[in-house]
This record gives structure tokens, C-alpha cells and sequence, in this order.
């Protein structure tokens, strides 16, 4: 083969795209179109017309604004489950899913600060025990991700009603001590009437366990 033939097919293989093939140099990338439709459809039919996936893909658009979220929203929820859970988990752990940075893991964490201080008034001056789920809910966005078992406490009036919401104790990954006169001195300087004891499992995240106690 000669050099003149050597050089054409070196050129030939590195041959350019027509100009009607090529990429503008100013065209949007692909994901911003979709994040425009999926806030139009939040907009006109709310978070119910949404999967998990979709709604967290709006958390992150602001969190992660220059890149396509939806892997990132899957990979979560892979990882965790469901919403509640990924914004439950710890920061750490979330930083360890592909395409979460230190950022965007602390911003899901001020995310579900806000839900859950959103749950506790939801659930001050209500009846409490009228929704064991409501109880469950609150609970598991609170704690279900603590790297440590914790021992809590709902104080309760005699329609049912939150006094107050205190951690009592914290143990090792699988332990925590009870004081039994501790919680009762507690419930007596509140004047509860009832209180709904709680702790969580950190090696089955997401794991609550509840006991409800009534006094006369």
C-alpha cells in the first residue's frame, strides 16, 4: 500500500458528520425540556399525579441543576425504598449514591428537617391516636435512619393529645437502657395521662416499634 493510499484512509476513518447532522452549539441539553413538562404537570394536577421518582427528580432539580436527575432520583429510591426513607437516611449514606455530592446531601437533609417539623405540628393539638399511621409516619421520618437505637417518648393528654415529643435515651446500634421511674417522673411533671413509648432498629432501617401506655 503507498503512503498517498495509507493517508486517505486515515482521513477516510475520521470523516465529519454532515453539517445538518451536527450538534448547535446552543442547543439546551435534553433534560431541561423534561423538567419544564414535569413542573407544568405538578403544577396543573399536584404531587398525586406523581410517582416517587418524579417527585424527588423536582427536590433535585434545584440541588443538582446542571445534570439529568432522573437516574440519580432512582438510584435513591432504589437504594432506601420509598421518599420518606431517602430523606430519612443519614448524610453519609446518601453521599455514597451516584450523582449525590456533599451539597445536595445536606440540602435532602434541611428537605426532610422541614417535613418533619411539618409532621409535628400536623400532629400537635390533634388526637393523635385516632391514626396509628399518622403516629408511625411521624415516627419513621424522625428516627427510622438514626445510626443508633433511640429511645422516645410521646406524651399525651387525656383526649389524646401531643404534650411533647422527647428522645429519653440513646444506645449502641442495637441496645438502649429504659428507665421506667424516669419515664414516669417525666409524665407526671407534663401531667400525661398517656404516653406512646417508641424506638427504632438501626439494623432494620425504617423499622419502628410503638407501645402505648395509659394512665387514670
Amino acid at each position: 500500500m503507498s503512503k498517498s493510499d495509507d493517508e486517505r484512509g486515515f482521513l477516510a476513518e475520521r470523516s465529519v458528520l454532515p453539517l445538518d447532522r451536527r450538534k448547535p452549539e446552543n442547543e439546551k441539553p435534553h433534560y431541561l425540556g423534561h423538567r419544564e413538562r414535569l413542573r407544568e404537570r405538578f403544577g396543573a394536577a399536584g404531587h398525586s399525579a406523581l410517582p416517587d421518582y418524579e417527585l424527588l427528580e423536582l427536590l433535585l432539580f434545584r440541588l443538582i441543576p446542571r445534570a439529568d436527575t432522573k437516574p440519580v432520583a432512582k438510584a435513591l429510591l432504589a437504594r432506601f425504598g420509598t421518599l420518606a426513607e431517602v430523606l430519612g437516611a443519614p448524610e453519609a449514606l446518601l453521599k455514597e449514591v451516584k450523582g449525590v455530592g456533599p451539597a445536595a446531601a445536606l440540602d435532602l437533609k434541611v428537605i426532610a428537617a422541614a417535613a418533619h417539623r411539618m409532621l409535628r405540628s400536623d400532629l400537635t393539638g390533634r388526637e393523635t391516636l385516632s391514626s396509628w399511621q399518622q403516629v408511625l409516619d411521624y415516627c419513621r421520618a424522625a428516627m427510622a435512619y438514626e445510626t443508633r437505637e433511640q429511645f422516645r417518648i410521646l406524651f399525651l393528654d387525656k383526649k389524646n393529645v401531643l404534650i411533647a415529643d422527647e428522645v429519653q435515651q440513646t444506645g449502641t446500634v442495637d441496645h438502649t437502657p429504659v428507665y421506667p421511674r424516669e419515664v414516669v417522673k417525666r409524665a407526671l411533671e407534663l401531667s400525661a395521662t398517656a404516653i406512646v413509648l417508641v424506638h427504632n432498629h438501626p439494623t432494620t432501617p425504617s423499622m419502628i416499634t410503638l407501645d402505648h401506655a395509659q394512665y387514670c
